[in-house]
């Protein structure tokens, strides 16, 4: 019996080492899956023929899916014209008052205060002055829209951080906050 336990002993330990050999390595199936390459975010790629970040841009005259544009363009007549824009479109016409005032008191408070009248934390420190109330102003739906998209004087455009239909609610809002002064 005891020679049995030596052969099944032997025998595991040469199949454990037998396999192995220190002077080639094993052949890897699929190395890419085993080793992943890490990418940098914003590196250059070979990933598409013409290289570069150019292939990745979208087709001239092409519009993004839900996209609606904004035809006003960013100048002194543009921001004439959108005065004029007195009602929100009709694919914007959907309102959620909290989310609104949420928005406002995010992106606009600051400077704007929360009734709208100029005093916002950084007009009192003083870190911003000029800030104008909202009954000052001759504003509409339209012209609110328009220098939050494109910005106005100090203030900086608010396209990256709010879209479309959430630029409309504040816009909403804001014309509420006008009437409410």
């Amino acid at each position: 019996m005891r020679s049995l336990y030596k052969i099944a002993l032997f025998a595991g330990v040469a199949m454990l080492t037998a396999c192995r050999d220190t002077k080639e390595p094993n052949i890897q199936y699929m190395p890419n899956m085993q080793e992943p390459v890490g990418y940098e975010t914003y590196q250059e790629s070979d990933a598409f023929r013409r290289g570069g970040s150019e292939a990745q841009l979208p087709p001239d005259h092409t519009v993004k899916r839900g996209f609606i544009p904004y035809d006003i363009p960013n100048s002194p007549e543009g921001y004439t014209a959108s005065k004029s824009v007195t009602a929100v479109p009709a694919d914007f016409t959907k309102y959620d008052e909290a989310k609104a005032t949420e928005l406002y008191t995010i992106y606009c408070a600051v400077c704007h205060g929360d009734k709208g009248d100029g005093k916002g934390i950084l007009v009192q420190k003083e870190k911003f002055l000029g800030v104008p109330s909202y009954k000052d102003r001759e504003v509409s739906v339209g012209s609110v829209f328009h220098v939050q998209t494109y910005g106005l004087n100090s203030m900086g455009s608010y396209a990256n951080q709010l879209s479309q239909q959430e630029r409309w609610m504040v816009a909403q809002y804001v014309m509420k906050l006008k009437s409410g002064l």
